[in-house]
């Protein structure tokens, strides 16, 4: 088994996805862990509703594509996603491996670690929350130092839906 964190997001009916994407996700894979909820304004200014973003934490035997291919992309199809050439368009849930234990990875379709969480605050604060003296793969980077420079700036703790996200997931995955 392998710990990964994926990285979500949803700004349609943002509420209801992250918590249907992370239960489904719980239905395939151990999750360990579950980040604050922020809610976060659209990137580059578009006039677009708010995001929820976390962190999950998971523990997995597949491997990183299988990961990405047969249980993010399944779980994005089933609630909906429309990938589109948009990189910035309006999505129901938005799933990626950001993470993969302590695998450095390029390939065409992802790299590990994900380049973006160095630029991203809703990536790097909630995985310092999960992991607080992780260093990113392949570098010295660590996230505490990282997380503690980046604005947070436009993100809003959502501390009541996430404790109640919590119990219904992590909960459920004990009984």
């Amino acid at each position: 088994m392998v710990r990964a964190f994926i990285g979500v997001g949803s700004n349609i009916n943002p509420a209801e996805n992250v918590k249907n994407a992370i239960r489904l996700l719980s239905k395939k894979v151990n999750i360990l862990g579950i980040s604050t909820v922020y809610q976060t304004q659209p990137e580059g200014g578009l006039k677009q509703p708010p995001y929820y973003n976390c962190v999950v934490e998971i523990e997995t035997k597949a491997s990183p594509e299988e990961l990405k291919n047969r249980v993010l992309r399944k779980i994005e199809k089933d609630l909906g996603r429309k990938r589109s050439r948009d990189k910035y368009a309006s999505r129901t849930i938005d799933l990626d491996l950001i993470l993969y234990d302590d695998l450095e990875l390029k390939k065409d379709d992802f790299t590990l670690p994900d380049p973006q969480i160095a630029s991203r605050p809703y990536l790097a604060i909630p995985l310092y929350e999960l992991n607080p003296d992780l260093v990113l793969p392949g570098s010295d980077l660590r996230i505490k130092k990282l997380a503690l420079n980046l604005s947070r700036e436009g993100m809003q703790p959502l501390y009541n839906y996430t404790e109640l996200l919590k119990k219904e997931i992590i909960d459920g995955q004990k009984n």
